[in-house]
């Protein structure tokens, strides 16, 4: 007979290897064997401190697992701090649930200390759990000596990055359409936006515009038909042939591109009366849509422009422009002289009383009862449903909308040259990604839009006198008790929202502006701000 022997337990033996790891503190020996040796340093990019480790997490943390071990056994110091990523939408996403309100609701009913608090609170409710799993997949990393977003050390540095920016004229403010969260009450980045789009269905109307001068008409066509409200101008291509045709059924006659002619002829009987090039359209003016806005005729609205954005892929060929929710509308209406928006819909997606009769709709529920209102009146030639995928928010995974917001933004794209250099420069594994997706991406790269209208996050250290509008950059916790006469232990909202000041000789009082830095930038600032570089370990750093 053979002898039975104990079955081996892996998990078991797991056990055993991390109590000996952890008893005889096997990684800091580590690390002091290879305390004069030269220094590699590695960023490990945090985890959000509102949930537990899943697959992805524990992928990235094998591979910056290995890559500081090959180091150290090539005798490099290779420093390996854990980090919580603290402030953002991910945090107040999970107040807001916790109260079971807006963001903005619970600041106006309890005050910005309040929020604050919360957020504090949660940050580290997942440590353990965090530490544990980490661990038990025998990664080596400090989480003794770990760092946070929120601490006062870290929003400081955040703070000496975005000053390095602003001394340099890389920093400024602009109005401009971004994605909009109606559910989280701030603008997106286009990265975070196309991050989470979904295949929904829209209605897809076209739409008569008279025309000021004769009883011809615009036939325009819109999947959006909440922006119609706001319509400021229509689009067409200058080398696009449009067809002026006749509707016996509508009894109205109507200018139409003529690639689409045959698509409309599906739904009307048509009747070809002329043909133009695009350019002869140019310059027109036609009657507002509705009324609401009819007073800014005088400073440009409710004309044709042209731009090469026009297609004939889909619609009429002639394109509605409500500059508030477009970025090519707000652009092409810009260059075209008209430097002004209509944006009556608030932080929530809901219109306000400038458009009294949709007044307090959310503006995807308003679509229904315009489309009935334009076709009670006779401006509703066609109506059908489209499917196509839609930018979804990746927190409350509900539709996002393009809003025209203010924002402060870093002048990327004058930097662009630089970026693209240096990319030659960074070994990428996999190779192709270097000129592929993150090449392209930088090729592509846009200036960043860094603030939001949020409360839980580093503000934005700028003051600005309301009176003169001149604005001052703090760039370090001492600087600010320099203006302010008050030096603070902690620079959020509900503290240094409190602190203004005035200077001799000069009219008006420094308030800091409401905005707080997207958290990506302080993502981004982690090289510095881990070290709270440059109010410590200068030499160190810069070695």
């Amino acid at each position: 007979m053979t002898q039975q022997t104990d079955a081996f337990s892996f998990p078991a033996n797991e056990l055993k290897t991390l109590e000996f790891w952890r008893t005889q503190n096997i990684f800091q020996k580590t690390l002091d064997k290879t305390a004069t040796g030269p220094v590699y340093a590695f960023y490990d990019g945090p985890p959000f401190a509102t949930g537990l480790p899943h697959h992805g997490h524990l992928l990235a943390s094998t591979i910056k697992d290995i890559i500081p071990r090959y180091f150290t056994m090539n005798g490099y110091y290779v420093e390996r701090r854990f980090g919580w990523d603290c402030h953002g939408l991910p945090i107040e996403y999970e107040i807001d649930k916790q109260f079971g309100k807006s963001t903005a609701d619970i600041v106006a009913e309890q005050g910005i200390g309040v929020y604050n608090q919360a957020c504090r609170n949660i940050v580290q409710r997942y440590a353990s759990e965090w530490r544990q799993t980490v661990e038990r997949i025998g990664r080596w990393v400090d989480f003794d000596n770990d760092y946070k977003t929120m601490n006062p050390e870290f929003m400081e540095s955040v703070w000496w990055v975005f000053k390095q920016l602003w001394q340099q004229d890389l920093i400024y403010q602009g109005t401009k359409v971004v994605p909009y969260s109606t559910a989280l009450g701030t603008g997106l980045s286009n990265f975070e936006a196309g991050s989470n789009y979904q295949d929904v269905q829209d209605p897809a109307i076209t739409v008569l515009l008279k025309l000021s001068d004769c009883e011809h008409h615009l036939a325009v066509w819109t999947t959006t038909p909440w922006t119609l409200p706001s319509n400021l101008g229509v689009c067409v291509n200058a080398n696009i042939t449009y067809v002026l045709v006749e509707s016996p059924k509508l009894g109205k006659t109507f200018y139409i591109a003529k690639d689409r002619l045959q698509e409309f002829e599906k739904h009307l009987e048509l009747n070809a009366i002329a043909e133009l090039q695009g350019q002869e359209l140019v310059g027109k003016t036609y009657l507002p849509l509705f009324k609401y806005f009819a007073h800014l005729e005088s400073e440009g609205a409710f004309q044709v422009v042209a731009d090469d954005f026009v297609t004939t892929d889909d619609g009429t060929g002639l394109v509605h422009m409500a500059p508030a929710f477009g970025e090519d509308d707000a652009r092409v209406l810009s260059q075209a002289g008209l430097n002004t928006h209509a944006c009556p819909v608030d932080h929530k997606g809901c219109f306000t009383d400038e458009v009294l009769d949709y007044q307090g709709m959310y503006v995807k529920d308003a679509d229904k009862r315009i489309i009935k209102d334009l076709k009670l009146r006779g401006n509703l030639i066609h109506q059908d449903t489209i499917q196509h995928s839609y930018p979804f928010c990746p927190r409350s995974d509900t539709p996002l909308i393009y809003r025209a917001i203010p924002s402060w933004y870093v002048r990327v794209e004058s930097l662009k040259q630089r970026l693209l250099k240096n990319n030659e420069q960074i070994n990428w594994i996999p190779g192709h990604i270097k000129h592929g997706r993150f090449g392209k991406w930088l090729e592509n790269a846009r200036d960043w839009a860094i603030s939001r209208n949020r409360v839980w996050g580093t503000p934005l250290p700028v003051w600005q006198n309301d009176t003169t509008g001149d604005c001052i950059c703090m760039g370090s916790i001492e600087e600010l008790a320099q203006y302010s006469g008050t030096t603070v232990n902690d620079l959020h909202r509900d503290v240094v929202d409190n602190l203004i000041f005035s200077l001799p000789n000069q009219a008006g009082t420094y308030k800091r502006i409401p905005e707080v830095l997207d958290c990506w930038f302080e993502s981004g600032s982690m090289p510095y701000a881990q070290k709270h570089y440059p109010f410590e370990n200068k030499d160190a750093f810069e070695q």
